[in-house]
C-alpha cells in the first residue's frame, strides 16, 4: 500500500468496518473497565464478605491471569479458530463474572477474578490480531487512535461507573454490568467474524511454559508488596522464570511467540522492548500519583483523579492527531519522540511535586500522555508490518500481553524503589518528597532505555521488507 493513500475517519465507522470495529471497541472496553474495576467495587465487596488482607489479589490474579491467556491466544486461534476462540473465551469471562457477582466469601471473588483474567486476556490478545486481518494497514492508525480513545474513556469512567453502580445499587452490580456487553460482544462475533479452517493438534498443550509465564508474573507481582531485598529477589527470580518461558518456547515445534521476541537483532524483538519498557516508565505516576497528591497537597480522591487524568486525556488526543500521519519517515520520528517525551513529562511531574506546582505537574501529566499517544499505534503498526504473515498471529496477540506486562512490572519495580527509599515510613512533607526522588530516577531511566530500543527499532524497521495487510 502506498504512503499516499490515506484512510479516513469515516471509514472505519462506515458500513464496511463499522461492526469490525465495533467488536474491538467492546474487546477493549471490557479489558479496561474490568482492569480499574476493583479499585472502586471490592472495598465493598470486603465489608460485605471479609477478607481484608486478600484485596490487593484482587486486581493481581485478574493481571496475571490475564497474561497467561494473551500468551496462549496464539495457540487457541490457531486450535479452534478466531470465531470459536473469542466466542469460547468470551463466555469464559462471563463464568468468571457471574462467579465473582454471586461469591458468598472472598475466596469465590479471587477465583472468579482469576477466571474473568484468563478469558479477557485471550480476548484482548486475539482482538489485536485480528486488526491486521480485518483492516488495510492505511487504517490501522485509526484504529489504534480508536482504542487509544475507548482505553482512556474506560480507565477515567470504569471507576466511576462502578463506584456509582456500588453506591447506588451493590458491589455485584458492577460485576453483573459485564453481563450485557459480553452478550453483546459475543452476537457480534457469531454475525460479523466468518469461520475458519482449525489446524490439526500435532502437538501437546504447552502447559509447562504457560505455568512458568504465569509463576514468574506471579512473582513480579508479590515483589510489588514485599519488603525491598525480598522483592529484589522475587524479581530475579521472576526474569529468570520469563527468559526460561522465552527459552523454551523458541526451541518448541509449536511457539507461543514469534522466533525473534524480545531479540534486539530485529525490528519486531526491539519493538517489543519499546512495547514492555515505556508502561514499566510510566507506572511510577500510574501507581503513585493520586497518593501523593492527597498526601502532600491535601486533594480529595476525585480532584487528585481529575488532575491526574491529564495523561489518559493527552494520550487520547495526541492518538487521534497523529493518526492522519501518513510518510513512513514521519512515523518514526513519532515512535523516537515518545520516549523522550515521557522522560520529560516525567521530570516536569518530580518537578511539580517538589516545588508545589500544580501547572507543572499538569504539563508532565499531558507529556507522559503524549509520549504513548503520538508512538504506541506506530510502535504496534511498525512491528505488525515487520511480522513474516505466518508469525502476525504470535506477534499481534502478544502486544497486549507485553504491555499489561510492563504495567506489572514497573508497579512492582515503583514499589521497590519507594520502600527502599523509605516511602512507607515518611512522614513530614519533605521526607516524603526527598523518598519519592528515587522513584522517579529509575522511571526516566526506564523511559531512556525504551528510547535506545526505539533507535534500534527505526533503523531496522527501514530495512525490513514491509508485509501487507487485509486486502482493499
Amino acid at each position: 500500500m502506498s504512503d499516499t493513500v490515506e484512510g479516513r475517519w469515516a471509514e472505519i465507522f462506515g458500513p464496511r468496518y463499522l461492526p469490525v470495529t465495533t467488536i474491538l471497541a467492546l474487546g477493549v472496553t471490557l479489558f479496561a473497565f474490568n482492569a480499574f474495576l476493583s479499585a472502586a467495587a471490592l472495598p465493598s465487596a470486603v465489608h460485605e464478605l471479609g477478607g481484608v488482607e486478600v484485596i490487593s489479589w484482587a486486581t493481581t490474579l485478574y493481571l496475571v491471569f490475564a497474561i497467561v491467556g494473551g500468551a496462549a491466544a496464539a495457540l487457541l486461534k490457531r486450535r479452534l479458530g478466531s470465531r470459536m476462540s473469542l466466542i469460547s473465551m468470551a463466555a469464559v469471562f462471563l463464568v468468571g463474572t457471574l462467579i465473582a457477582a454471586i461469591a458468598a466469601d472472598m475466596t469465590q471473588v479471587l477465583l472468579g477474578r482469576a477466571v474473568q483474567g484468563f478469558g479477557e486476556g485471550v480476548v484482548a490478545a486475539l482482538c489485536f490480531a485480528l486488526i491486521p486481518e480485518l483492516f488495510p494497514s492505511r487504517l490501522v492508525p485509526k484504529v489504534f487512535g480508536m482504542q487509544a480513545v475507548v482505553w482512556a474513556v474506560a480507565a477515567f469512567g470504569g471507576p466511576a461507573g462502578a463506584g456509582a453502580l456500588t453506591e447506588l445499587i451493590s458491589w455485584r452490580a458492577a460485576f453483573l454490568i459485564n453481563v450485557p456487553f459480553v452478550l453483546i460482544f459475543i452476537t457480534m462475533i457469531m454475525l460479523v467474524v466468518p469461520r475458519s479452517e482449525k489446524q490439526a493438534d500435532e502437538h501437546g498443550f504447552p502447559g509447562l511454559r504457560l505455568l512458568t509465564i504465569g509463576a514468574g508474573t506471579l512473582l513480579v507481582a508479590l515483589a510489588a508488596v514485599a519488603e525491598p531485598l525480598h522483592a529484589v529477589l522475587l524479581l530475579i527470580g521472576a526474569a529468570v522464570l520469563l527468559i526460561l518461558a522465552v527459552w523454551m518456547d523458541r526451541r518448541s515445534a509449536e511457539r507461543l511467540m514469534p522466533p525473534d521476541a524480545f531479540t534486539l537483532r530485529t525490528a519486531v524483538g526491539s519493538g517489543l522492548w519499546v512495547f514492555l519498557l515505556m508502561p514499566v516508565a510510566g507506572a511510577a505516576t500510574a501507581v503513585y500519583l493520586i497518593m501523593l497528591l492527597q498526601q502532600l497537597w491535601g486533594y480529595g480522591p476525585t480532584q487528585a483523579a481529575i488532575t491526574a487524568a491529564a495523561m489518559a486525556v493527552a494520550w487520547s488526543l495526541s492518538s487521534v492527531t497523529v493518526a492522519n500521519v501518513r510518510q513512513r519517515s514521519t512515523r518514526r520520528i513519532l515512535i523516537r519522540t515518545g520516549p523522550l517525551l515521557l522522560a520529560l513529562g516525567l521530570v516536569l511531574v518530580l518537578l511539580g511535586l517538589e516545588w508545589t506546582q500544580l501547572p507543572l505537574l499538569v504539563a508532565g501529566q499531558a507529556a507522559i500522555g503524549m509520549g504513548f499517544g503520538i508512538s504506541n499505534g506506530y510502535i504496534m503498526l511498525t512491528i505488525m508490518e515487520a511480522t513474516d504473515s505466518a508469525e502476525r498471529d504470535r506477534t499481534s496477540a502478544l502486544l497486549p500481553t507485553t504491555q499489561s506486562a510492563g504495567n506489572a512490572l514497573g508497579a512492582a519495580l515503583a514499589g521497590v524503589a519507594a520502600n527502599a527509599a523509605g516511602y512507607p515510613l515518611a512522614t513530614g512533607n519533605d521526607e516524603v518528597l526527598t523518598s519519592i526522588i528515587p522513584l522517579f530516577v529509575m522511571a526516566i531511566a526506564f523511559a531512556f532505555l525504551a528510547f535506545l530500543a526505539a533507535l534500534r527499532m527505526v533503523q531496522l524497521a527501514k530495512t525490513a521488507p514491509i508485509a501487507t495487510f487485509a486486502e482493499e
